[in-house]
């Protein structure tokens, strides 16, 4: 099938080259059959080599001299179109809402973010605790450990560790996901699960030995396995309403170091009782744009313990587009055409599956066998989708690399799945 491309008003302008920026282009393209313009750091990723995409590899394009340089060129290169500019990840986002905030942007750029400052405070996790508590909505009891709680010779004292009054095993995590990965380390981890004093002792020193200097969040470990887990997307409007919730059920995740937390299999699922909190603090905040939680059922005492506040579409954003609420649509109704929203405010009701892994990985390693059978069955009702794989978009060598990205997980599940 050849695929067939039409002019529009708009040009998309992505930031990213991972899964996340793949899936916002293909979004793009299904709902207007446009090709996106996409900047990543390297020649790898789902987004190199895609038809779908004209792909610009630089490994300075996470800065901001040659961010702005890039999009702002652009826009002046294409006077008469809207440039529809979306970040890809947390760094790009944060780069693009503080150059919208310092009016460096263009005037044809439209970009669907909330001023940094408002970002900034959302992902801080101790702050996004504090909203949580002001709302009503539930989320693991948690001590907030900072590197002035460090004693002379950078340990954490047994005093201050002494107060935390949750069990082993327990999950740290870093309040700054940005500088995390910043200031790599040995054994560095996105989150980890410490198993003893003398484990959470060790991850203490070496974080702020390698030059972070922010918060980390010690928590308790809400049991059950990835079974349990949710992952909720929504769009805001620019006045702060919010337009659309989609709630995914987590069947599986990644467990690899750099990838664990990862969403691997999804299926689309309502539960308007979760929704309805979260969307009366997005409210009250006046939120604009994308907004992504991780969420995990307590069989303790029957609630949904929210984690954390990515303030963009995540990058499992597709399982939102194959529900039925195309991602590119929201910003491009808004930004681009001044639509209403119709309906005002809508939530996913059907059963859709997300999945990046092979079907015998989800046969081993998803538990119950009535998700087992559900995986299957939304699969055989075309009602699937590898965000990776667009039918039509296909080049050898790209075809080659997402391949054996999927076949890898086979080896990742069998060394780190626990």
């Amino acid at each position: 099938m050849a695929l067939q491309f039409t002019e529009r008003e708009f040009i998309p302008v992505l930031l990213g080259g991972d899964i996340n920026a793949y899936s916002v282009a293909r979004a793009f393209y299904e709902e207007y059959q446009v090709k996106s313009l996409v900047f990543g750091k390297y020649q790898t990723g789902p987004a190199y080599r895609s038809q779908i995409i004209d792909y610009t590899p630089n490994v300075d394009i996470d800065t901001m001299p040659v961010m702005l340089k890039t999009v702002n060129g652009i826009a002046q290169a294409h006077a008469d179109k809207t440039i529809v500019l979306v970040g890809c990840g947390d760094n790009y986002v944060a780069l693009v809402a503080q150059a919208k905030d310092a009016h460096e942007l263009a005037d044809n750029i439209v970009a669907p973010y909330a001023p940094y400052s408002m970002l900034e405070q959302c992902q801080k996790k101790e702050i996004f605790y504090e909203l949580c508590e002001k709302h009503g909505v539930p989320y693991p009891h948690t001590f907030t450990f900072t590197k002035a709680m460090l004693n002379a010779q950078g340990e954490a004292p047994a005093e201050v560790l002494d107060q935390i009054d949750f069990p082993y095993p327990m999950i740290l995590k870093p309040s700054d996901g940005i500088m995390w990965w910043q200031h790599e380390f040995e054994g560095q981890k996105k989150a980890y699960e410490i198993a003893d004093r003398a484990e959470l002792e060790q991850v203490i020193r070496d974080s702020y030995a390698s030059g972070y200097t922010d918060d980390l969040i010690l928590q308790d470990r809400v049991p059950g396995n990835d079974e349990y887990m949710r992952v909720l997307t929504s769009y805001s409007d620019r006045n702060g309403k919010v337009r659309m919730m989609c709630l995914g059920h987590v069947l599986l995740e990644e467990h690899s170091p750099h990838g664990i937390g990862n969403h691997a299999v999804i299926i689309t699922e309502p539960n308007d009782e979760l929704m309805g909190g979260v969307r009366k603090l997005l409210e009250d905040l006046k939120f604009t744009g994308f907004s992504n939680f991780d969420v995990k059922y307590d069989q303790r005492d029957g609630s949904f313990k929210f984690f954390d506040f990515n303030t963009r579409q995540g990058r499992s954003n597709y399982y939102v587009t194959n529900s039925g609420f195309n991602v590119a649509k929201y910003v491009v109704d808004e930004y681009v055409y001044n639509r209403p929203f119709e309906p005002e405010f809508v939530t996913a009701q059907d059963e859709a599956l997300w999945m990046v892994v092979p079907m015998g990985v989800v046969d081993k390693y998803v538990k119950d066998p009535e998700l087992r059978a559900k995986v299957h069955r939304l699969d055989k009702e075309g009602k699937g989708a590898d965000p990776s794989f667009m039918k039509g978009d296909f080049v050898f060598n790209r075809w080659l690399r997402m391949w054996h990205t999927k076949l890898r997980h086979f080896k990742l599940f069998k060394t780190y799945y626990k």
